[in-house]
């Protein structure tokens, strides 16, 4: 496969956290470095959410070899390895002690692994490290770490964990507080409170931990200590005796029980099955990223790098991105557009030492808050990647929140569909930032009497759903791709679509009496182009949304398709009104909206008929129609600069 070109070696230890190098499978990312001697690694797992929402890690693992080959030693060696999906550490010591350290994920279960060969016995010592051992309340400029909690006027608290010796292991979990969610707090602020009964609430019981264990291994004390300048405390496991080989593994389990007795339950038959199955598991991880390496890889020079390296820096790139992917493969929410699994201590990307004493749990747009038009950017390419199992948590995300989307939406303005505003909890509701809080602190996002109640205030996302017709054409472009069973998902994408049909019907009666304008057709009003064309009216990317979206339904077979809505779906066809175009320069462009109040951000919507919706590009009538839309077609500077590529996180409140 020429993978081993692309490994990530690194030939001396790091500094801190921020020098880390991700490793993972299933559903569990770590950022594993090596720091005076200790092997350490962070813990993330898919969708670990806590009262806030806030997507924690599950703690910090540290490994001392006793005698230390990684401690002032003659040769040391950190290197990813692709092909099998691990990492593998290796050192000695001047008089001849070496070891070697792999670190590992299994790809079939969220469960870790370390072992440790070495040439003569040595001793380990393993030791948990939480610090999350007391309450602690995050201030109001960091709270993007939990990002409904922006803006909320009382006080944000992050619960501690539960952490314990238990036998000659360490139990650590998060179990939510059910009278501290934020899921309730939405609720009240949405004036959805008489409703709650009928919406679905992930938080509600919501366990997630794990159990770490060594093979004669034994408790050893606690401490306390600082990293960076944040407080923790460490549960020790020591070995009883020098050994050449030591085995440590990490079961993990995340669950909606009823009981903690419950998910202590399911998280003793992981353990147990981990501990089993270590060979097996280890030969499953492998055949799974050989099979993953297999569907897609991009090799460029890899036996010699030209004087340009900047060919092969491509492949890597490439490689390592799909790598970070892959160990999201079986997650149960989507993989966060800004990170991963594979954040760390905020300090070393913000530059700045006033976050030392933030922890490694903060991140911006974070929790379970997703951001869909940044969301879609991770998952499309893996339409052309094979990689259509991945693709899977992303849909779920929708699917599972539907009904919730459904009910606001009846509730709101008596009709039918769902409504997925542009940033949405994974419960289906609008972050409480953008939606606004009441005594806000945020005055931008400070919500009053006088504000629509059925809308966000948020200028950036307000009328902005298009999102969820993307998504919807997203899963028939899988089914078209891959031949994937859609069946689960078809609910949502008649959903996503009548939402349209019926919202904009309502919206321009109540204007216009009519239903529909003189053409008999739609009336996109008010929206949004994007984030950025603000009081929009048929803005391009909602209509090419629906225009692609409807056809893509039409073409499906009648297994999937009754005639009733086959017969709906055609007459929705022709109620969809056509884009709009503009001279430019002496070129004809296609605009933004038919009409629009203002500019406020630096998307370029007008593109969305070609990229995803494909109605205008190669191999398509009027290519040039796309290609002068893109050198003629943008109304400030920064479109250009940012649709180029280099948008940063910061550029607009509203999105990520």
């Amino acid at each position: 496969m020429n993978l081993e070109a692309y490994n990530v070696v690194w030939e001396t230890p790091s500094r801190h956290s921020g020098e880390s190098m991700p490793a993972g499978g299933h559903d569990v990312g770590l950022n594993v470095w090596v720091e005076q001697g200790d092997i350490c690694f962070y813990i993330d797992r898919s969708g670990s959410f806590d009262e806030n929402n806030q997507m924690l890690k599950l703690g910090r693992v540290r490994l001392r070899l006793d005698p230390n080959p990684f401690t002032d030693g003659v040769s040391f060696r950190q290197e990813l390895k692709l092909r099998e999906g691990f990492i593998e550490i290796a050192g000695s010591l001047a008089d001849g002690t070496a070891a070697t350290v792999a670190v590992r994920v299994d790809a079939l279960r969220p469960v870790v692994r370390l072992n440790v060969e070495a040439n003569r016995p040595v001793r380990v010592l393993l030791a948990y490290e939480s610090w999350r051992f007391r309450e602690r309340e995050v201030p109001h400029p960091r709270r993007m770490c939990a990002t409904s909690m922006v803006g909320y006027p009382g006080a944000m608290v992050t619960y501690p964990d539960s952490v314990q010796f238990d036998g000659e292991g360490v139990l650590f979990f998060h179990r939510n507080r059910d009278e501290a969610l934020v899921f309730d707090k939405l609720v009240e602020l949405q004036g959805l409170g008489d409703h709650r009964e009928r919406l679905w609430n992930p938080q509600y019981r919501y366990t997630f931990g794990g159990l770490m264990r060594g093979d004669g291994m034994r408790p050893a004390g606690t401490e306390e200590g600082v990293y960076l300048k944040t407080p923790f405390k460490a549960w020790k496991l020591a070995s009883d005796e020098a050994r050449e080989r030591h085995r440590a593994v990490i079961a993990l389990h995340s669950e909606q029980a009823d009981s903690l007795e419950a998910w202590r339950g399911k998280l003793d038959e992981r353990l147990a099955e981990a501990e089993e199955s270590a060979e097996r598991a280890e030969e499953e991880s492998r055949q799974w990223w050989r099979a993953f390496w297999e569907r897609s890889r991009i090799v460029i020079d890899p036996d010699r790098r030209l004087a340009d390296e900047r060919p092969w820096q491509v492949g890597r790139n490439y490689n390592l991105f799909r790598y970070m992917l892959g160990c999201n493969a079986r997650g149960e929410y989507p993989t966060k557009f800004n990170g991963g699994l594979f954040t760390s201590d905020p300090v070393h990307v913000l530059r700045d030492p006033a976050w030392e004493e933030e922890t490694a749990d903060f991140r911006r747009w974070g929790g379970g808050a997703f951001t869909a038009q940044n969301q879609r950017l991770v998952y499309w390419p893996m339409l052309a990647s094979g990689d259509w199992d991945m693709m899977k948590p992303q849909f779920e995300f929708y699917r599972r929140a539907l009904g919730n989307a459904e009910l606001r939406t009846r509730v709101y303005w008596g009709h039918g569909g769902c409504s997925f505003t542009e940033q949405v909890e994974n419960f289906g509701l609008t972050i409480g930032w953008n939606w606004g809080w009441p005594d806000s602190p945020d005055l931008v996002h400070r919500r009053t009497p006088f504000h629509d109640p059925t809308e966000p205030i948020s200028p950036w996302i307000k009328y902005h759903y298009v999102n969820q017709l993307e998504f919807a054409f997203m899963i028939l472009q899988y089914r078209k791709f891959s031949g994937g069973d859609i069946r689960p998902y078809l609910p949502l994408i008649e959903s996503a679509v009548r939402f349209f049909d019926e919202h904009y019907q309502l919206m321009y009666s109540r204007e216009a009496v009519k239903r529909l304008d003189e053409d008999g057709k739609l009336v996109i009003f008010p929206s949004t182009a994007g984030e950025t064309y603000k009081l929009a009216m048929n803005p391009a990317d909602v209509v090419s949304a629906l225009d692609a979206t409807v056809r893509a339904v039409l073409e499906l077979p009648d297994d999937l398709l009754d005639g009733g809505l086959r017969t709906y779906f055609g007459e929705l066809l022709d109620r969809i009104p056509p884009l709009s175009f503009r001279e430019r320069e002496g070129r004809r462009t296609i605009a933004p909206a038919k009409r629009w109040q203002g500019i406020i951000n630096v998307e370029l919507p007008q593109l969305y008929p070609v990229f995803p919706y494909g109605q205008y590009g190669i191999g398509r009538d009027d290519l040039q129609v796309a290609i002068d839309t893109w050198r003629y077609g943008s109304d400030i500077p920064e479109q250009k600069i940012i649709s180029a590529g280099i948008r940063t996180a910061s550029s607009a409140p509203g999105s990520g």
